[in-house]
């Protein structure tokens, strides 16, 4: 922090009784509605200290004053010293709750997932020997020199790529930083190929998952690159796939219909409205034709949108064995989880008509304004419309790489059902 900041008295908040009952009770979240007053004006990343009513500590966080979330709290209880040790400890607690997850055949994971891992609005994920960090508050922009020295300290990565979201994209650009820079390249960070410079080259690097070579567009990639949170149920999808024709709708760079293909799928079709994810899709089944059940498996792509594609007259008879539904999120805001949750119901009912007697689908979603219940609830109430027999074979959450500490960050869910 500058030394005009650190001249200045110490930001201390007073807030609602009810916003201090639930920072007592563990949410990582403070907001703007809640702060009843404040000493002065706060800067983003600047610690901020909440003292309860009789004028305990209470907690200490990251403040931002241009965000709905004023303070991401990062500790709770009696008061702590946020220094460069304490950061050191964090991260190590981090790494400590992935080890023995993984064994040499997966070397792409998450290893800081935001809130869940004390690491509020930060997500750092692993593809090999290169890492991603993700920013998702302005408040790690000041922090970020620090943040970066530790990650490297620490791991001793071969690059380390910035991320940012939309929402901070020009605050950091006031920062001179970039969605998809490498940090410290020219600092003893040795540059990953096809990324030498700040969002230079072609940004793709390759990882193992599960004995897979995948692909991850760490710089212009959605997300950090690739969709790790999916690694548990593509596994699933791999062991039910031997023999089937598979759809793939929403496929992205093509993860499920490579599982699917492993498992001795007959075909597979990846449908998605991007042409570069269907190129990423045959690239990553080019890096994996040395398996025998990938050379075998018949693979095609097809550019459109899933929702009309799906709608389509061609495919009111069943055509395939396996239909995987895995859209993009459906409600970034409240407001859209009503219209959310009835897009997910139609989805799963256009799915259902595309299987074949006895076939599975395989239905998520990553919005987390929708709720399990609401979503389950919806391909539930799709399949009993139907008119078709089924079953749960599964519902599904979040991988182990990704916990979920309290109700927003649960955000996966996912539901394998078999129609008769």
């Amino acid at each position: 922090m500058r030394a005009e900041q650190q001249s200045k008295p110490g930001l201390r908040l007073r807030v609602t009784s009810t916003a201090e009952s639930v920072l007592r009770d563990g949410h990582p979240w403070l907001f703007a509605e809640s702060v009843r007053e404040q000493n002065r004006e706060g800067t983003a990343g600047e610690l901020a200290v909440v003292y309860d009513r009789r004028d305990r500590f209470l907690a200490i966080g990251l403040f931002d004053p241009d965000s709905p979330i004023r303070m991401r709290v990062l500790h709770v209880g009696k008061p702590a010293a946020i220094d460069a040790a304490w950061w050191k400890e964090r991260l190590q607690a981090a790494l400590s709750r992935r080890a023995g997850l993984f064994d040499e055949r997966t070397n792409g994971y998450r290893c800081i997932h935001g809130e869940s891992d004390g690491w509020p609005g930060l997500v750092l994920d692993r593809y090999g020997e290169v890492y991603v960090l993700k920013l998702y508050t302005a408040a790690w922009l000041p922090r970020l020199a620090q943040i970066r020295g530790l990650l490297t300290d620490e791991l001793k990565p071969e690059g380390l790529i910035l991320r940012l979201s939309r929402n901070i994209q020009s605050l950091a650009g006031d920062c001179g930083l970039v969605d998809g820079q490498v940090l410290g390249a020219n600092e003893g960070l040795r540059a990953f190929p096809g990324a030498a410079e700040a969002g230079g080259g072609n940004g793709i690097v390759t990882f193992l998952e599960t004995g897979m070579r995948l692909e991850a567009d760490v710089v212009r990639g959605q997300k950090t690159g690739f969709f790790l949170d999916q690694r548990e149920n593509r596994r699933r999808v791999e062991t039910l796939a031997a023999g089937c024709d598979v759809l793939n709708a929403f496929s992205f760079s093509g993860g499920f219909s490579l599982y699917a293909a492993r498992g001795g799928a007959r075909s597979v079709l990846d449908l998605d409205i991007s042409s570069h994810a269907l190129d990423a899709a045959g690239r990553n089944f080019a890096l994996n034709a040395s398996e025998p059940a990938v050379a075998r498996c018949r693979h095609e792509t097809e550019q459109g949108d899933a929702f009309a594609w799906l709608a389509g007259s061609r495919n009111s008879a069943a055509r395939f064995d396996m239909v995987v539904l895995d859209p993009p999120s459906l409600a970034r805001r409240e407001v859209e989880r009503e219209g959310a949750i009835g897009a997910y119901g139609r989805l799963a009912g256009e799915g259902i008509r595309a299987l074949r007697p006895g076939g599975v689908l395989v239905a998520s979603s990553c919005s987390a304004h929708v709720t399990e219940t609401e979503f389950f609830g919806a391909v539930r109430d799709a399949a009993a419309g139907s008119g078709r027999s089924f079953q749960e074979l599964a519902t599904t959450g979040q991988p182990v790489d990704h916990p979920a500490t309290f109700a927003e960050a649960r955000y996966l869910k996912t539901m394998f059902l078999k129609v008769g």
